[in-house]
């Protein structure tokens, strides 16, 4: 065995794999997905080309759009087996937890579980991709006691997605807002979700279980679930007369704020000012101003405070809530996003897999004898 290497807690800092999927490039300040900058790619293409492009390596021509667009379509409808399960998920439960539950399913209902050739891997991720927005709205609508709505196979993913939580398309201005965020949360190299996709890849696993345990790592607070604490941290706030005092208050007494900082970036995640504009742009639409009021105190009293700025879930969180979703949609909302980028990293571990198995240092008891217990 070779010496060991003592990596820092968290791995902080530590490269573990190469990949050509994604890159933080502070040269040019800039999260680039196949070497495209994700704020051109949020800004000229839909979703649907973000998603071909993460598990194709080229954007797509219109011929190979359509193709990709269609099958995804193809793919909405979920089974009657799964939708009776959907029916008997307690409607207090998480979404993110229905969610987790529904892919299971979706896995379970697969006779090629155990294929993973490129080619069936390809079209299991369009089944997730296409299903995964299905599934979340079907169990909003039953934590609602509403009727299940069928997809609408001649509307895009985006506008699908509205369709079958709430029964209309909104606005265009809503329907492109919701798209930037998508693409911007599509991928993000190795973080905690998707490396344990890649950890349950390389056992060779299949692909299904490998998401599960992407939504598991996603559901926490300190990874995607922090959209929804800036939302609840905003509604806490409540009134931008009393925001700036409130953050003071919270750095004074060592609170965690929940939407600042991240691992990589160090001068401002690169995603946020594309999704500001758009919650600025839905600040607009929807007149609802005192939630990006409230926002923008907050970041200028932590930037001037303490120099740490907002990540891509500070303005995500509020645009959401605008958006009309309630709060603990917004993880599984980034679930429908991330699917992209971790079916991606998904196939590239497999592609050239070795089983990810690090060592640890034992600091516990030193040996002792069972028969030294004073025995009573």
């Amino acid at each position: 065995m070779s010496e060991k290497i003592i990596a820092p807690k968290g791995l902080a800092g530590v490269v573990t794999d190469e990949t050509t999927i994604s890159k933080v490039m502070p040269e040019i300040n800039s999260l680039v997905y196949r070497g495209y900058k994700v704020q051109d790619l949020a800004e000229n293409c839909s979703f649907e080309e973000v998603a071909y492009l993460m598990t194709h390596i080229d954007l797509p021509n219109q011929e190979q759009l359509d193709a990709f667009s269609q099958t995804e379509k193809n793919y909405r409808d979920l089974s009657d087996d799964l939708l009776a399960v959907i029916q008997k998920f307690p409607k207090n439960a998480h979404p993110m937890d229905t969610l987790r539950t529904a892919v299971s399913f979706i896995g379970m209902e697969d006779a090629r579980i155990w294929d993973d050739s490129p080619e069936t891997n390809m079209d299991k991720f369009l089944s997730l991709l296409a299903k995964i927005p299905s599934a979340i709205a079907a169990a909003y609508r039953h934590s609602k006691g509403l009727e299940y709505i069928t997809p609408n196979k001649e509307l895009s993913m985006s506008e699908n997605f509205f369709h079958m939580c709430f029964g209309k398309v909104p606005a265009p201005e809503v329907v492109k807002a919701f798209d930037v965020s998508l693409t911007l949360y599509a991928e993000h190299s190795f973080n905690a979700s998707t490396f344990t996709t890649r950890v349950i890849t390389s056992t060779t696993s299949d692909i299904y279980s490998a998401v599960c345990g992407g939504i598991g790592a996603l559901k926490g607070p300190l990874h995607g679930g922090a959209n929804e604490q800036v939302m609840h941290m905003l509604k806490e706030v409540g009134d931008p007369a009393v925001a700036r005092d409130w953050m003071l208050t919270a750095l004074a007494e060592k609170k965690k704020v929940m939407g600042f900082g991240h691992r990589v970036y160090r001068k401002g995640d690169s995603r946020v000012p594309t999704m500001k504009k758009y919650t600025e742009k839905m600040a607009d639409f929807t007149g609802e101003k005192k939630w990006l009021e409230i926002a923008n105190i907050l970041e200028e009293t932590m930037i001037s405070e303490k120099g740490i700025y907002p990540n891509l879930d500070f303005p995500a969180g509020p645009a959401y809530f605008m958006m009309g979703f309630e709060i603990d949609m917004f993880t599984p909302i980034f679930v429908m996003s991330r699917i992209t980028g971790w079916c991606a990293h998904i196939m590239e571990q497999q592609a050239n897999n070795r089983i990810i198995r690090p060592l640890s240092d034992y600091v516990g008891e030193g040996e002792r004898s069972v028969l030294s217990i004073n025995k009573r």
